[in-house]
């Protein structure tokens, strides 16, 4: 792990002065600092990914999208069962995970 990336992302998490940084910025910070503390940042991770999945960036690409929320379930999964928002994290991943897959066989 390149330490100085995880001091960046870091400095800009810090710097966003938000309880959530959310977009492409958010998934890069998120999908970094979880690799190094995954049950301080897997659950914001989580929160991102299906937040990004209803992004229009992604709403022409079905696999994309279908992808994020499969890295959200697993980040989600992940975390420990003592963690306070695994569940809340796992369900809102799962329920959109199944959104997606009931969308696409009624279109």
């Amino acid at each position: 792990m390149d330490q100085d990336m995880v001091v960046l992302a870091r400095v800009k998490l810090l710097s966003a002065n938000r309880r959530v940084v959310r977009g492409a910025e958010g998934l890069w910070i998120y999908r970094l600092l979880t690799q190094v503390e995954p049950e301080v940042y897997g659950s914001k991770l989580a929160y991102v990914l299906v937040e990004a999945s209803t992004s229009p960036l992604v709403r022409e690409l079905p696999e994309r999208r279908l992808a994020l929320l499969d890295e959200a379930v697993t980040v989600a999964k992940a975390l420990g069962t003592a963690n306070p928002y695994r569940a809340k994290m796992l369900a809102r991943a799962l329920a959109a995970r199944q959104r997606e897959l009931e969308g696409r066989t009624a279109n």
